[in-house]
């Protein structure tokens, strides 16, 4: 059975995952211990992290050195960064992949059998919905409204609810599954 493909994402109750400068520290005052340990459990499942280029350049500065407790799942778990202009991968283990996402994503969900996990940034996330590969969507719901900013998805989805999840610190996970 091929992999699923899981996009997690922040955002803010108003639908926006950054600022429109790319801001997004709106949505660490909300991360508490129980919302940092459903994250890591499911971060283990994944067997693959999927990228782009600007987000694995923002986690790269961060992860090796961090010692918050999804730390290690996102530096031993292997991860697959889509650019063109990329040259090298130097948090890892990572590879670079420059062809067409429409066409890596399903060759990569034959490859795995555990969970292959979008991390989006806001481009890549509208890449991944707008081409319909997202299988499975763990949005976690801050209770921030932004007024503005970027969104993760342009067009419309047809999803259905799957759980709801709902912590101390007002955040709510939600995931959907492909309609």
């Amino acid at each position: 059975m091929p992999a699923k493909l899981v996009l997690k994402m922040h955002q803010s109750i108003d639908g926006f995952v950054c600022t429109m400068t790319g801001d997004n520290s709106w949505f660490f005052p909300h991360m508490d211990e129980h919302v940092y340990k459903w994250e890591v459990e499911r971060l283990w499942q994944a067997g693959l992290h999927v990228m782009g280029k600007n987000l694995y350049e923002i986690m790269a500065s961060y992860w090796p050195t961090s010692k918050e407790s999804p730390a290690a799942p996102m530096n031993e778990i292997p991860k697959v960064v889509f650019s063109k202009t990329l040259r090298s991968a130097s948090w890892g283990p990572a590879r670079i992949v420059t062809g067409d996402i429409a066409e890596e994503i399903p060759r990569l969900k034959e490859q795995y059998k555990k969970d292959i996990f979008a991390h989006g940034g806001a481009s890549f996330a509208q890449s991944l919905a707008g081409l319909n590969l997202i299988d499975e969507y763990r949005l976690l719901i801050h209770p921030v409204a932004l007024g503005n900013g970027k969104p993760w998805v342009k067009g419309p989805l047809n999803l259905r609810l799957g759980s709801s999840h709902q912590f101390p610190s007002g955040v709510v996970a939600l995931t959907y599954l492909r309609g």
